[in-house]
């Protein structure tokens, strides 16, 4: 603290000099006070003002010239003060960071006490610092004895702390697409020297800061599912991304032109054709699936403030239509994570989010599968109707007995007629 400064009585002091500091008119201030908040700690940019409670008392012997001195952040400042009673209490800010309160001017009394509330302005602190400190010291021109001297200081200080609210949102586009071998290759994408065709998909990612502080930093993994079978070829192959302040890493895939080999035989690919149906479902989160991973790292986000991450990709088609599944769903996961420094207060909103994109087949089947389809059908066709030209012919169904039948009617009508002449002799 700085030297007492001139006194304006010099009566009052040349009576305290010549009775007081030969007669060691010894005092025995004493502080206490605190910090008023709502928490633990303080919410950069949350909490506005803060107020700091003291209170001194004198033990000993009338003081003179009594004050408080209170040294503080540059990044705070001074309001006003209030006392509990009209004791005599004024405030003067005499730098940025250091406030000079004079108790009780000339003379604080013996067993007295007062009480004083000092209001800061915490809104423009940037978080460099860790805490908040406020040194507090009480002194007056009274000698006191050094064994008395530890209660006269203070050390308040209050952990400061970056509470973020924040969310993640996503879309992607196009959330459905036709693939298969009837579709025409300029509905895709093709890479130079490459002959697969891709299937081009951009996801946009948004990370919102709802406050009430500032991020300090983020991190945000994006997880794709890369394989339809575990020992299959990686299908997507990562063209850009784009940050609005940061950047992205990834694994990058060697050989995006994948094209499997077919080993299975004709009769399966037939097979496997008329049993195409169902839909199948690629998630990060089911064990034991192979995914794609973009980690992104973000900088520093003010309150309200929306950061975006848009990811252009291919995927190679080639890989989906040797699946069996009409229906294969893709599911996208993302999560959002704050650095370290800053404390994360849910409101419900989610940190993660879960993007959904399908692949159609077009169930066409190639030009040769169709060739054999309808010739396999012919073949079947045929057999069918042999087998119930067969099956009638052992029943009887192209057999007819003529000869019988003529006879039969023969010695009907010799019947008839024998019948007729007997009827005409009588």
């Amino acid at each position: 603290p700085p030297g007492i400064p001139q006194k304006p009585f010099d009566s009052t002091l040349t009576w305290f000099e010549k009775n007081c500091l030969s007669d060691d008119c010894a005092a025995d201030l004493r502080l206490h006070g605190k910090l008023l908040l709502s928490g633990p700690h303080l919410a950069l940019g949350g909490v506005k003002n803060i107020s700091l409670n003291l209170t001194i008392s004198n033990a000993g012997d009338d003081a003179y010239d009594t004050n408080i001195y209170l040294n503080f952040s540059r990044e705070v400042h001074y309001i006003n003060f209030l006392q509990r009673e009209e004791k005599g209490i004024s405030c003067e800010l005499v730098q940025l960071d250091f406030l000079k309160c004079s108790v009780g001017f000339p003379f604080m009394r013996a067993q007295t006490k007062y009480h004083l509330s000092v209001l800061f302005d915490t809104s423009h602190l940037s978080g460099e610092n860790e805490t908040l400190l406020f040194l507090v010291h009480a002194r007056s021109a009274n000698p006191e004895h050094e064994n008395k001297l530890h209660d006269n200081t203070l050390e308040l200080s209050i952990p400061l702390v970056h509470e973020v609210d924040t969310t993640l949102t996503g879309v992607v586009n196009p959330s459905s697409f036709v693939y298969g071998n009837s579709i025409e290759a300029s509905r895709f994408v093709q890479l130079e020297d490459l002959e697969c065709n891709f299937q081009p998909l951009n996801f946009t990612f948004q990370v919102i800061n709802n406050g009430p502080s500032r991020l300090l930093a983020s991190t945000v993994d994006i997880r794709l599912p890369n394989r339809l079978v575990a020992n299959g070829a990686d299908m997507f192959h990562i063209i850009d991304t784009q940050v609005s302040r940061g950047n992205c890493t990834w694994q990058r895939n060697p050989t995006p032109c994948t094209i499997p080999q077919d080993k299975e035989s004709l009769f399966h690919t037939i097979f496997a054709f008329f049993t195409k149906s169902g839909r199948k479902v690629l998630d990060c989160d089911r064990p034991g699936r192979a995914c794609l991973t973009i980690s992104c790292s973000l900088g520093s986000q003010p309150k309200e403030e929306a950061m975006s991450i848009d990811v252009q990709m291919l995927l190679n088609t080639e890989i989906l239509t040797r699946d069996s599944s009409s229906v294969i769903q893709f599911v996208t996961r993302g999560h959002v994570q704050v650095d370290h420094r800053s404390l994360e207060v849910s409101s419900g909103l989610p940190e993660d989010i879960s993007l959904v994109f399908e692949a159609l087949h077009s169930q066409e089947p190639r030009g040769y599968v169709v060739g054999w389809i309808i010739a396999i059908s012919l073949l079947v066709g045929i057999l069918i109707f042999l087998l119930l030209a067969v099956l009638l012919w052992k029943m009887g169904f192209f057999r007819r007995r003529y000869r019988e039948i003529i006879e039969a009617e023969k010695n009907r009508n010799d019947s008839d007629e024998s019948w007729d002449w007997v009827q005409k002799s009588q």
